[in-house]
């Protein structure tokens, strides 16, 4: 028995290895995005908004301020049921013609907010190209123009680089050394052709695909997925390619969470959708991940338990695991995020384990927070 375990453990240990490798080459072969002109298409920037009042001035600042021919894109502000004074906030504080606030119209439903939001700024557009943030963050005055530079001919989605501003706590540089963590893996699998996930707070693809693909109708029962859910079908019509913009003008950056239980819901929301991946060979990647991270916590256990043949194998898990994904972030430094502060790293390794599971866990059974308001899956 004590046989058949360690061998599951090892196959587990092979092949989140792998997946870890793969990742590294796909980095290591990710080619800075050259800075071009502006793109002949005229862009539409949808931003949603929900109780920003601390953040939507800021954001609105950062919008206005790009380095883009005002008259070449428009940004769209959808107000989604705010119950604080961002709408107030950033109504008398509009300068550029080219910014059009507008609400989402009331909708009974629950689920899928995000969704309707930006399906209704999509709705209200007359950009070919679509580009989505959130209002609660921050751009450099390069970041559309460096963003619409990885277009090509050919290209239907381009996933940008997202970065947690420093918050001078320990959370807040875990939280970046996680989160950093996550852009990268989305980086480095779009580059092997296999893109998985991203960040809404900072993509851009053709309205024409999403058109075509009928945009997000074949997952509107879902609440969290309007980024990854999307990209993943443009990739599977082979249409178009997509790409990851490897560009540290192209950054978007946001505040970390305040608090553990933020944190907590965020990531649950975002577990929720991984099995509803249309792709079964995606679900039992992820699936295999999940069992890796799972297997640790139960080699602890059974190490305590039966024998000590499983800290060994708990031992080497954990070593090839942070060998690899600190070489990961360490590349990811050199990249994209050159203030991301590694010493914290073993930390953020040991805390990600159980996170990773608790989250996986409890995302398969649905509802949980966000912005204040109870979310079905």
């Amino acid at each position: 028995m004590i046989n058949l375990l360690i061998l599951l453990f090892v196959i587990l240990l092979i092949y989140y290895f792998t997946f870890l490798v793969s990742l590294l080459k796909g980095l290591n072969k990710l080619k800075p995005t050259a800075v071009k002109k502006p793109l002949p298409e005229f862009i539409s920037i949808i931003i949603p908004f929900r109780n920003e009042e601390e953040n939507i001035l800021k954001n609105l600042k950062s919008i206005e301020a790009q380095d883009y021919p005002e008259e070449k894109f428009e940004i769209i502000y959808i107000d989604d049921a705010s119950t604080d004074s961002s709408l107030e906030i950033l109504k008398s504080s509009v300068h550029n013609k080219n910014v059009k606030i507008l609400s989402l119209p009331d909708n009974p439903k629950e689920t899928a907010r995000k969704k309707r939001v930006v399906n209704f700024g999509i709705e209200n557009s007359i950009g070919d190209i679509i580009v989505t943030t959130d209002a609660d963050c921050f751009h450099s005055p390069g970041w559309l123009i460096n963003l619409l530079s990885t277009f090509e001919d050919n290209v239907g989605f381009v996933s940008g680089p997202v970065e947690f501003i420093d918050g001078k706590n320990i959370f807040s540089k875990l939280q970046q050394i996680e989160f950093a963590g996550l852009i990268l893996t989305g980086a480095g699998l779009i580059e092997i052709n296999q893109p998985i996930i991203c960040n809404g707070a900072n993509i851009a693809y053709r309205k024409n695909v999403f058109k075509s693909l009928n945009g997000f109708e074949n997952h509107f029962h879902l609440s969290s997925g309007d980024d990854g859910f999307l990209m993943q079908e443009i990739h599977k019509s082979k249409k178009y390619s997509v790409k990851f913009c490897r560009n540290r003008n192209a950054v978007v950056k946001t505040k970390p969470l305040d608090s553990f239980l933020q944190f907590y819901h965020q990531r649950k929301r975002w577990a929720s959708k991984s099995i509803f991946y249309g792709d079964k060979k995606l679900v039992l990647k992820l699936i295999m991940i999940f069992l890796f991270y799972f297997g640790l916590v139960v080699q602890l256990i059974l190490g305590i338990s039966f024998s000590n043949i499983f800290f060994i194998s708990l031992i080497l898990s954990l070593l090839l695991k942070f060998l690899l994904e600190f070489q990961i972030l360490k590349k990811g430094k050199t990249i994209l995020y050159p203030g991301l502060e590694l010493k914290y790293f073993i930390l953020a390794e040991l805390l990600q384990i159980p996170y990773i599971i608790i989250s996986s866990v409890t995302g398969l059974f649905g509802n949980f927070i966000w912005k204040n308001r109870k979310v079905k899956r």
